[in-house]
């Protein structure tokens, strides 16, 4: 607008310049017109004069249109073949529109008044914030907005908030966001809510991408000992300010904590709407399998498991040396059976099967929800291993974590382990190591691309041969 305004001053003179100019010819076509008219009127040639008065009109005329165009400020003919106004305000806008710009979630809390939210669209306007989406939260006591912007790169987010607060808006918490966002809250709602019915491990990540960054805690009702843990909640749920408890259909409480930004009554009926889902649908998990050829040629079938599997694990342990066992629970070996019911829970993570030909089990493989965390876990029988299998489960394992949204994964196992080291390692994934006391934690980073079963025409020797 400085610019603009600018320009207009400085072409200020030859407007006044070119309406002296105007005014002196109309004054004298007039004076001429008058003078003539009384001569018309005295002298016996009136029409002669009366020619040569239209003459003068003529001329003042034609002096006055030449004038006009050489000194008009409206635009030259149009030489060109577009017909795109090139005024300097459209220069402007098309320049704003290259500008760059990222995308915020931000949150804030308003008077429930009319004329609140205005005032807030109006400060985003007025730094050229483009509004994709609006939730509003109903409280007690006011609102909370809750907006999905585009804005400027170069804004930067403190100026934001401030601008903000200026508007009414309290508590304000933003954050940057990402192309996931744009879907609407509907259609993401009824998607998690798919794949909760299809899956039942699906609910802690289903209740972590509906309410962002938390941590989720499964507490089961009953110990591995069996003894009750205390852990429990009513059937509607309780909400506490930036925690809220939910009752497990399985047995047990679901803690979802966020300690940055508090929940909202409407966030709370969701995810409470989510677990009622689950528990009304029951038990299930998807059965896909895949059967594979090892090395040697016997086929083995790898798919999902859950508590029915139970007999068969506690089968495969007593076939295990307590070294297996030793290396895969890292205590005492009577106590490895009573860790299963847990770990095959799908409420605590997913777990993947390897059987033989005869229905054997002879591997597990576990995916296990560790709060915002998330664990592997591995553990073949003795006589199968050093066949490729514990590779095989553990691709697969690292695929459904990045499937499920994870940054990273970690195993526990012991320093002496070269087995599962080898397995990490050959996921060509960045890798951190932590040793204490003898237990190593090894942690990789799922920014790259997993290590996933390789299709069959890829297969070595090294690893067994897919047929679906």
């Amino acid at each position: 607008m400085t610019d603009v305004t600018s320009a207009k001053s400085a072409r200020r003179p030859h407007h006044w310049r070119r309406d002296l100019i105007e005014l002196a010819a109309l004054f004298t076509a007039v004076a001429v017109a008058d003078a003539i008219a009384n001569l018309i009127g005295h002298q016996p040639d009136g029409p002669y004069l009366l020619v040569a008065s239209a003459v003068a009109l003529v001329a003042t005329a034609g002096f006055h249109t030449w004038w006009a165009r050489r000194h008009s400020h409206a635009p030259p003919p149009d030489t060109s073949t577009s017909d795109v106004d090139t005024s300097p305000e459209d220069a402007s806008d098309g320049a704003d529109e290259a500008v760059e710009t990222v995308l915020w979630r931000m949150r804030t809390t308003v008077r429930d008044a009319p004329g609140t939210l205005a005032s807030l669209c109006i400060a985003l306007a007025r730094h050229r914030i483009d509004i994709l989406t609006l939730q509003t939260h109903p409280l007690a006591r006011g609102t909370v907005d809750e907006f999905l912007l585009r804005a400027p790169a170069g804004l930067p987010a403190q100026q934001l908030t401030r601008e903000i607060a200026a508007a009414g808006g309290t508590g304000t918490w933003i954050e940057r966001a990402d192309a996931h966002d744009l879907v609407d809250t509907p259609t993401r709602v009824i998607g998690l809510a798919t794949r909760t019915a299809l899956d039942a491990a699906e609910l802690p990540l289903a209740l972590r991408q509906l309410l962002g960054r938390c941590t989720i805690h499964s507490l089961p009702a009953l110990s591995i000992t069996g003894r009750p843990t205390g852990e429990s909640a009513p059937v509607e749920g309780v909400l506490e300010d930036t925690v809220m408890r939910l009752r497990d259909p399985s047995g047990g409480v679901i803690t979802v904590e966020r300690p940055y930004l508090p929940f909202t009554p409407t966030e709370f009926a969701r995810a409470r709407a989510l677990v009622e889902l689950d528990a009304r649908l029951g038990p299930r998990v998807p059965r896909s399998e895949d059967v594979l050829t090892l090395p040697e040629g016997n086929e083995i079938t790898v798919r999902r498991a859950d508590r029915s599997d139970l007999a068969a694990a506690r089968a495969m342990h007593d076939r295990c040396s307590e070294h297996t066992l030793g290396l895969r629970y890292h205590g005492p070996v009577r106590d490895a059976d009573r860790y299963l019911d847990h770990l095959l829970s799908p409420r605590f993570g997913r777990t993947l099967a390897v059987q033989t030909a005869s229905g054997r089990l002879v591997a597990l493989g576990h995916l296990l929800w560790d709060g915002d965390e998330t664990e592997v876990a591995l553990m073949v029988e003795d006589d199968w291993q050093r066949r490729g299998i514990g590779s095989e489960l553990l691709g697969r394992l690292v695929a459904l974590a990045v499937e499920a949204g994870c940054d990273s994964v970690y195993a526990v196992t012991q320093a002496h382990n070269t087995g599962m080291v080898a397995a990490m390692r050959a996921l060509s994934l960045p890798l951190d190591y932590q040793i204490e006391e003898g237990t190593l934690v090894i942690t990789a980073r799922l920014a790259a691309s997993p290590a996933r079963p390789l299709p069959a025409h890829e297969q070595t020797e090294q690893h067994p041969r897919i047929r679906r």
